[in-house]
């Protein structure tokens, strides 16, 4: 058996801000809290990140904070855009990341072919590891079982797909007939027991920016098939699952991370801060998530 790149939980790390710059020793000060609690990989730069509303050059410095703090732990940055000219500026802009995470294209609701040819493309650019990112309720494109395979198989440096298109029976067709090596995370945080139940390898999660601890024990417990403490797990953290969308990602995240003091409740434009009626939501779900 070959070894997997990616395995268990990664955190979809939130990107401080404080009187609009970033708050880089809060996120220092969160990488660090999530090393403390045993998190096995680290993704940085994603739409959890607000990084579409970051610099350049905030993003560079994100990136090596990330790095002194990480533990030694694999970065997997997030570079997708809906530019493949864009998205290789990401890349060649980041070069201390470990691997790179890239969404399929967005609003452009490229074919399957355009979709396969543009990732085939990315990953001829760098020598490092790629993870597809498969999330049409953000995207506007799904990309297929057969095309996922396709550059699974074809394209050695791709080495894994974080799906969170919420369809298990494309999930699973990948997981079924995947090559040896070849990972899938799960990308929504209430189906990592479902999938990885049925041999999904982890996820990328929001919720472990709350509860990193939790998330750690929840993949640990799959892994070893110890459904009984991972069903525990679930349905305890089934409420911090539910209630981290119920508005956008990641206003709820953030709302919740305020709450605990370590960071500020502080978004850019477009998004801003949760409503009142989320911030009691959120207070009250880790009121009851740390009784239990």
């Amino acid at each position: 058996m070959t070894e997997k790149k990616f395995q268990l939980c990664g955190t979809a790390l939130l990107t401080p801000f404080k009187g609009e710059a970033v708050d880089y020793e809060a996120f220092a000060a969160t990488v660090d809290r999530q090393v403390e609690a045993g998190i096995h990989f680290l993704v940085p730069l994603g739409t959890t990140g607000e990084t579409p509303c970051l610099t350049t050059a905030e993003k560079q410095q994100v990136l090596a904070v990330a790095r002194e703090h990480a533990g030694g732990r694999k970065l997997l940055a997030g570079v997708g855009t809906n530019s493949l000219a864009g998205t290789l500026e990401n890349i060649a802009s980041l070069p201390e990341a470990d691997a790179y995470l890239v969404v399929v294209p967005y609003y452009n609701k490229p074919t399957q072919e355009g979709i396969y040819r543009y990732f085939k493309a990315v990953a001829a650019s760098t020598p490092k590891d790629i993870v597809i990112y498969n999330v049409p309720g953000r995207t506007g494109s799904n990309i297929a079982a057969d095309t996922t395979l396709r550059l699974a198989r074809e394209v050695p440096n791709i080495v894994a797909v974080k799906e969170a298109s919420g369809n298990y029976a494309q999930i699973s067709t990948i997981i079924r007939n995947r090559p040896d090596g070849f990972s899938v995370l799960s990308g929504n945080d209430d189906e990592t027991l479902s999938l990885m139940a049925t041999g999904a390898d982890g996820v990328i999660s929001v919720a472990s920016n709350i509860a990193p601890a939790e998330m750690v024990q929840l993949t640990e417990a799959l892994a070893f098939d110890d459904m009984a403490t991972a069903r525990r797990l679930h349905y305890r953290l089934m409420p911090l699952f539910k209630n981290c969308f119920i508005e956008s990602n990641p206003i709820p995240a953030k709302c919740a991370m305020a709450l605990l003091g370590l960071m500020e409740n502080e978004l850019r434009l477009p998004l801003v801060p949760a409503t009142a009626a989320t911030e009691a939501i959120m207070k009250q779900t880790l009121d009851e998530l740390w009784q239990k």
